[in-house]
């Protein structure tokens, strides 16, 4: 049976892989995080491919703490960029197809339309400065589908979603930013759809297939308009005041509009997109059974 390696399994998106894989019974899943493979050391991912002989890879790993980013650039630089080009490097050796997961932080966010593929990249960050550095190493593969995302979220690990529900019981009414404009994404949505491109692409060599892709839930809202549909969903009683980028500054710079046109996955691979305040609501009753 084909295996399918995901790294960065113990991340939002790799957990939510790891929830649909019953769906998949016609590939078997390795399923690795730091402590079972380190994949900034091209000699260890060797050592495993021998142990494993894996035929796809699925790259979930990165450094996404942005701020934190800023001062401890080394780190993000070998999780963003030096990994994968360790893993593009196996993938040519072994003639292995990659996905590997990137960022709408790759753009400046000074556009006023939809971001394509093609778009200018022009990162503001070390966080997107080093995925943009990772997308050019990914490019190397024997084949490759970078699908870069915006403003994930899951019922797993740390995001928005759980930051606003523990402060919409804890404060009467909080303070959100308006001028940031962007698609919010559920992390098991995504995982359906690198699944689908995974299982569309494991049999075909067609070189035309590999290349980038934009993924997000579709429509669009303000990261305060995010929280406000959160607290109403939720029935928190927490008002959200929006404010200003400038009222709540942050060490690293953020896209002040990261909208990603999604036409090209639609039509290469059929993918369905959900509406994002419907992914959420889906989201937040999971959280809720997990309760």
């Amino acid at each position: 049976m084909p295996k399918i390696l995901v790294t960065g399994a113990n991340g939002q998106l790799g957990n939510e892989i790891r929830m649909i894989v019953s769906n998949y019974l016609n590939f078997d899943f390795i399923f690795t995080d730091i402590d079972e493979l380190d994949i900034t050391k091209f000699s260890d991912i060797q050592n495993f491919y021998s142990d494993n002989k894996f035929d796809y890879i699925i790259n979930c790993a990165a450094y996404t703490n942005v701020d934190k980013a800023e001062n401890d650039t080394i780190n993000a630089q070998n999780i963003n960029a030096n990994a994968v080009k360790n893993l593009a490097e196996i993938s040519c050796q072994y003639q292995l197809p990659l996905i590997h997961i990137s960022t709408d932080y790759v753009f400046d966010g000074e556009s006023n339309i939809q971001y394509t593929e093609d778009a200018e990249t022009h990162p503001q960050s070390v966080y997107g400065i080093t995925k943009l550095k990772g997308e050019e190493f990914a490019k190397n593969a024997y084949r490759y589908f970078i699908i870069r995302t915006s403003w994930l979220y899951s019922s797993f690990g740390q995001n928005f979603v759980k930051t606003m529900l523990r402060l919409g019981k804890e404060e009467d009414e909080i303070n959100v930013v308006y001028d940031q404009i962007g698609s919010p994404t559920y992390a098991a949505d995504l995982a359906v759809t690198v699944l689908e491109i995974a299982l569309q692409t494991f049999n075909t060599s067609e070189k035309n297939l590999s290349g980038v892709y934009h993924f997000s839930n579709e429509g669009y809202c303000s990261w305060s308009e995010f929280a406000s549909e959160i607290m109403t969903v939720s029935k928190l009683n927490c008002k959200v005041n929006p404010v200003l980028s400038e009222s709540y500054p942050t060490i690293a710079k953020r896209p002040k509009y990261s909208l990603l046109d999604k036409s090209k996955i639609k039509e290469t691979f059929g993918i369905k997109i959900p509406f994002w305040k419907d992914s959420l609501k889906n989201c937040l009753l999971k959280m809720n059974e997990n309760i």
